[in-house]
Parts: structure tokens; sequence; C-alpha cells
């Protein structure tokens, strides 16, 4: 794995970042390492936005309202939560 003093790398980022290789680059500073720096893999995707958070993301029902703090009844107002 390459090694490259933080002052280098400032000098250097652009190109750096252009030339990755898969293993990454570890950056130090005063000869200690402080940071990895390693390509990002972009997860392989068949571009369909549509259910791809199938099974991530839970669609509450309506009695499980997210908003819901319960029945709201005032003497002013009457019963905030009847139906019309």
């Amino acid at each position: 794995m390459k090694t490259i003093a933080a002052a280098k790398f400032k000098e250097q980022c652009l190109a750096l970042l252009d030339s990755q290789d898969p293993e990454g680059i570890i950056i130090t500073k005063r000869g200690k390492p402080v940071a990895k720096l390693t390509p990002f893999e972009v997860p392989e995707s068949d571009g369909d936005l549509i259910g791809s958070l199938k099974d991530i993301v839970t669609v509450m029902d309506e009695e499980d309202d997210l908003f819901s703090t319960g029945a709201w009844v005032s003497d002013e107002w009457g019963d905030l939560n009847a139906k019309p």
C-alpha cells in the first residue's frame, strides 16, 4: 500500500484522486498514519429507483401514524379527531 505525507498529498490531491489503486493510500503526518484514502465503490444498480428501497423502508399503517398523539378532545373545539 502506498504511503504519502500529508503536505505532499495536499499538493497532489486531485491527481491522486484520479489515479487511485484499489488498495488506497495511507496519508501520514510526521511519519505517523492519520488517514486512509480508498476508492469509493459504487454499488451495482439496474438504474431503476422504483422499488429500490424494498425491504429497507417500512410504510406505517394508518393506526401507527408517526405524528399522531392520540385522540384530542377540547371543551372549546370538541373532538378534533372526529370524522365529518
